[in-house]
């Protein structure tokens, strides 16, 4: 059974292991383990007992809007639901935060369309998008990913 809870610092080792093969794609941005250890609070972990099969962050850019980044689930484990449950939860507390959006940058648009976000034109991204995480990826400045938000 899968369950959920949020991150801690005994748990980068393992997130940091489970990214790799995404980063060395080019889908996920790396962060040293010091970002991730100062945005702890933002992870949200999947686990199969105690193993990490899973996770991503909402990270907050705004009073107003947050963001999902760095989804991952180990692949024995995907096509279980379990990117989707991961959404739902950081939606949920993206509501009891009080944001009003969660913007996405995706390669997944179908699995984010289905959980009622939608397709927005990337220059409606934030400046400080932009310019602190787009212009470290390896992609930049021709973006193919796909830019969605979800009103809450």
């Amino acid at each position: 059974m899968i369950t959920f809870c949020k991150a801690n610092l005994g748990d980068i080792i393992v997130m940091q292991k489970l990214i790799q093969e995404e980063i060395l794609n080019g889908i996920i941005l790396s962060r040293s383990n010091d970002e991730v250890a100062t945005n702890i609070r933002s992870y949200i972990l999947a686990k199969d007992k105690n193993k990490i099969v899973g996770f991503l962050a909402l990270h907050i850019h705004t009073v107003l809007l947050g963001e999902i980044r760095s989804l991952v689930i180990l692949k024995s484990y995907r096509e279980q639901g379990i990117a989707k449950n991961l959404i739902l939860e950081a939606s949920k507390e993206a509501k009891l935060l009080l944001l009003k959006e969660i913007l996405v940058l995706t390669y997944r648009k179908i699995l984010f369309e289905k959980l009622d976000f939608l397709e927005i034109e990337k220059s409606s991204l934030p400046d400080h998008k932009i310019w602190a995480d787009c212009i470290r990826c390896q992609h930049f400045p021709v973006c193919d990913e796909i830019a969605l938000v979800k009103y809450l």
